[in-house]
């Protein structure tokens, strides 16, 4: 069972996304939020697997409210899944960066929100195959520096590699295809670059990619 939390000032919004997911067999409802620090507070108390969390909140807003999830050391299998009106938008960059696993729009279909929430509820960043990653070429040339820039030193040749061709927006398998390892290998390297990077998940290796100069907006269609 994936537990969910619901977040957003919106009441019709968390009603409409409730009713969807639990009507799944295998997706429950815990709670609904209607701000960021109540969002924080009811993370803290019910530890669920996924938070869907609105980005533009009263009280404490979804940016910080992440922030303050993913910081939290006792949070750390919680992931947070940004929910936005605009697919490029700077608050859910910082959002990736500071740790989401990824964003959906509101105005994504039924089948997509719960797909999503499956996704993320198994440990796999939401990563629409370019989505994400025009967000991130978008905003990751003009966002602020990085509070620690990060080094890739610590990867292998090939740690470096496959983490660049994951930034491109390969899956596992095209990487695998590409390269000519098996996709076990693959998801092996990326797992280690992941670690040694201090990533949650593949949309957060995204963005350090791009912010240690790995790859660069542009370089990619």
């Amino acid at each position: 069972m994936i537990r969910v939390l619901l977040a957003d000032d919106q009441a019709l919004v968390r009603a409409g996304f409730a009713a969807l997911l639990d009507a799944q067999d295998d997706i429950e409802v815990l709670g609904q939020a209607g701000d960021g620090a109540q969002a924080v507070h009811m993370t803290r108390a019910d530890k669920p697997d996924v938070v869907l969390m609105d980005i533009r909140m009263p009280v404490l807003d979804g940016l910080e409210a992440t922030r303050q999830i993913v910081a939290d050391p006792s949070l750390a299998a919680v992931r947070v899944v940004i929910l936005t009106t605009f697919e490029l938008d700077e608050y859910v960059f910082e959002a990736l960066r500071a740790g989401a696993s990824g964003f959906l729009v509101k105005h994504t279909e039924p089948v997509e929100l719960i797909r999503a929430v499956r996704v993320v509820g198994a440990g796999d960043a939401l990563l629409s195959p370019g989505v994400t990653r025009r967000l991130i070429a978008e905003f990751a040339d003009r966002a602020k520096p990085a509070p620690e820039p990060t080094s890739l030193a610590a990867l292998t040749d090939r740690e470096r590699e496959l983490t660049a061709l994951a930034a491109a927006g390969l899956s596992n398998d095209e990487i695998a295809a590409q390269l000519f390892l098996s996709s076990a290998t693959v998801k092996t390297h990326v797992n280690r670059a992941m670690t040694k990077l201090g990533a949650r998940d593949r949309a957060q290796l995204v963005v350090i990619a791009y912010e240690a100069g790995l790859v660069r907006p542009g370089w990619t269609s």
